[in-house]
Order: structure tokens, then sequence, then C-alpha cells
């Protein structure tokens, strides 16, 4: 018989050294990926790996690896074999369990794992029931059949698990599929929706507003469809001068109405309309928000104040200025504040960066206040397909707990007429975990003989 034209290429896509290779490929770019940052700046891939490498990276793709072409044919891929080696075994899997244990030859008991017989002095019909009634006790529902010589009971619990696997296989297309219904580069040259899915980025500086973020590799200006507008940006320190956290305190706006505001930090995003916003970064201005409170008069006021710029507070007659700063690197720690407001020499003082200060002048007391402006680099992405990845992972923990944890138990119980009444002969097998399969059908067995 001539073997179908497709044959090689069925047998090709159902190979398990095609599942094995594409898995090693799979595990071994993801490291890659982890290893080189992505979706960051040309600059700095030029400047961390040299222009040429930079110039490679870019040619494959390897700055937003989990979107490029290559990629996505892995899993596209893997995704076929799957399909493929799953429907060459499920037909078999099928037939196993629809086959009518009944019909089970008596050499065919003979050759199963577990095996032992016990005689009763009771007929053969009388021998069935109190078989059948120990089965029904333990939580097994036997049916029964008349053979040549006696009478035949069969009775299987869990068939249904051994689709476990193949649970698994699906949990793992649900999670392909959605890895590829959240990809950019699906929704840019499959779907022709760019903005059907995206990843961007956008750096919002204290005190403004946006409606839209640059998308990575192609700088695409995405609309969100509404505003964000970033509040307030603080960094808190550990006590050897480290960054302990970031904080973004941003307002959604839509129609120019504020509809919501959060806090976003590091593991700590918000989610509005679909689209996810990470903190990513963040870039320390050259601004200086300063904040003065005249004592007894109650009196505030409030700026933005450039470096070398003098401010004028008209209602008091104050003047001041920053004449010079301390920085760790573009972290602001103190501030060189001149101040006058009029009476005697100006006063000149530094001042930490976030804290309160008291001035003492002719014309009163003033708190001063004076910190840095800051800008929140923000990472926003919308995947559609997260849902898709949550759905299978959620499915991949049932499929792999049946898998595992539950098995196909058969047991026969074949009862022929004997010298001294009946013979009856229990059989039975586990494709799973078969030392407990066997210590419950010994225990089973032992109950029967026992009350003979």
């Amino acid at each position: 018989m001539t073997p179908p034209a497709n044959q090689p290429v069925r047998s090709f896509f159902a190979s398990v050294q095609l599942a094995l290779l594409l898995l090693f490929l799979l595990a071994a770019t993801s490291i890659i990926g982890t290893i080189i940052p992505q979706n960051s700046p040309p600059s700095f891939y030029i400047e961390k790996y040299g222009a040429q490498t930079a110039r490679l990276f870019q040619l494959l793709d390897i700055t937003d690896m989990y979107n490029s072409w290559w990629f996505l044919a892995l899993l596209t891929l893997f995704a076929v074999n799957l399909v493929v080696c799953s429907l060459e075994r499920i037909p078999g899997v099928i037939r196993t369990v629809r086959r009518d244990g009944l019909q089970t030859a008596a050499d065919q008991l003979d050759r199963q794992p577990c095996r032992q017989a016990v005689d009763l002095a009771a007929p053969v019909a009388e021998a069935s029931q109190r078989a059948a009634a120990l089965l029904r006790a333990h939580g097994w529902k036997p049916r029964e059949a008349a053979t040549a010589d006696g009478r035949l009971l069969f009775a299987e619990r869990g068939p249904w698990t051994r689709f476990g696997v193949y649970v698994v296989h699906l949990s793992i297309l649900v999670i392909l599929a959605g890895a590829l219904v959240g990809s950019s580069t699906v929704a840019s040259r499959l779907l022709r929706n760019p903005d059907f899915a995206f990843k961007g980025s956008v750096m919002l500086p204290e005190g403004e507003s946006t409606g839209h973020i640059l998308a990575f590799k192609s700088g695409r200006r995405v609309d969100l469809g509404f505003t964000l507008r970033c509040d307030a940006f603080a960094i808190e320190y550990y006590d050897n001068g480290m960054p302990k956290t970031y904080r973004s305190s941003v307002t959604v706006l839509e129609d120019g109405k504020p509809v919501r505001t959060a806090e976003i930090e590091v593991n700590r995003p918000l989610t509005h309309r679909g689209v996810t916003f990470y903190h990513s970064s963040y870039q320390a201005g050259r601004e200086y928000v300063v904040s003065l409170t005249k004592q007894p008069d109650n009196l505030s006021h409030t700026a933005v104040v450039p470096p070398a710029r003098e401010i004028a507070w008209p209602e008091t007659g104050v003047r001041y200025g920053i004449i010079n700063r301390e920085n760790q690197g573009e972290v602001t720690r103190r501030l060189k504040i001149w101040f006058a407001d009029g009476q005697g020499e100006p006063a000149v003082f530094w001042v930490p960066a976030g804290e309160e200060t008291t001035v003492e002048r002719p014309t009163g007391t003033y708190r001063l206040q004076a910190r840095q402006l800051y800008a929140t680099g923000l990472q926003a992405t919308r995947d559609p397909g997260v849902w898709l990845v949550y759905g299978g992972c959620l499915l991949m923990l049932i499929g792999l707990y049946i898998a595992f944890f539950l098995s196909h138990r058969r047991l026969w119980v074949r009862v022929e007429p004997a010298a001294q009444g009946s013979r009856l002969l229990f059989a039975g097998t586990a494709n799973k975990n078969r030392v407990a399969f066997e210590k419950k059908f010994s225990d089973l067995v032992a109950e029967l003989d026992t009350h003979r």
C-alpha cells in the first residue's frame, strides 16, 4: 500500500524531535531577550554594544525580540507542531476510553498488572452479587455481563483523565494565541490596525499632561483616547542614599474632566480603557518648585524657579533665587538660596532639597521649601491578549493537576464455577500512580476474602 503523499509532511510536524528543538530555541532566545534590554533608545545600544552590533540587533529585531517576525514564527511553528501531535494521538486515546471493558478476553485479564483470585463457597450468581456490592461500597459502578462459563464485572474511574495532557496542550495554544493577539507586529502587519495592540513610552514632567505616547521602534504617535496628567513625582531613599521606591501621582482626564487618580509604582501599574502604564524611568529636571509662607501674615507663594534667575513676591517685597546647587548625578541634594526682603543685607544659605527651612528676617518669619521637578518615564501597553494568557495559565494548572494527580483505573472481576462454589479473579490496571492503585486493589480483594 502506497503511503499518502502528505505522510512525510505530517510526520515532520508531528515529530517529538521538532517539539524539543522548538522548545530549545524558544528558551534560548528568551534568555537572550532577558539579557539584552528590550525597547531602549538606539543610542543606548550604540553606547553599550558599539555601532556595528547595534545595527545587527536592529536588523534581527533583537531589541524588540518578542515582537520580531522570527520569534512569532517560532511560536506559530510550535503551535502547529502541538496541534498535529495532538490530532495524531487523540483518536487512539478516544478508542481506549470508549473500549468496552466487558468485551475483554480472558487471556487479556491474565496479563493485567494486578491479579488476585478469591474462592467463595457460593454459587456464581451469589458470588457475582457480592462482588458487585463490594465494588459499589467502594465507589465503583460495576457493569455485568454473562460469559461462556460464568459472569464478568467491569468498572472504571476517570477515563477522561487520559485527556489531561491534551488540556495542557490546549492551554499552551491559548497562551500562544494570547501572545499573538497582543503582539504589536501582528496588529500592524496582519490586522492592519496598529492601535489594536501597541507598546510605547512617554516622559511626562510634573504638572504636564499628554494624550499620546510614542510607539517603540517605529516612533509612531499613538493617541490614547484620554489624557494623562502627572501631578507629582517622588523618590524615597534608603539611609545609605540609594533609591528605595519611585512614585508617580497621576490623574486621568476625559473631555478635560478628571475621572480617576492613582499612584503608579514599580510592580503597581495603572490600567485605564485597556491601556496599562508601568513605571519605567525618571528624569531629573533643571527647575525647582519653591514654596514660601510668611508669618504672622500667613501669606503663601509658590513658583517654578530655574537656576540663576531672580523671582519676586510682590505682596511682600521679597526677592529670591537659586545661585548654586549640589548634585549627586542628576539629583539635587542641596540648593544655595539668595533671599532679600528690602531690609538689611540679603541672606545666603543652603537648603536640603525637599526639606523646610525657616528664615528669620526683619519683615517676618519665612518658611521656605525647594524641591526638584522631575519627569516620570512611563511605559504604556495595550495587550488585548492578556486575558487569553491568564485563561491559558489557569487551564494549564487544571490540565497539569489532571495529568499528574489523576489516573484512569479499570477493574474486572471474572466469576467462574469452582469445586467448592465459585472462583473470583480480580484484575485491574491504572495508567498512572500504579503503586497507590495496587495497594487499594489489594485492600479491596482482602476485604472480600475476609468476609467470605
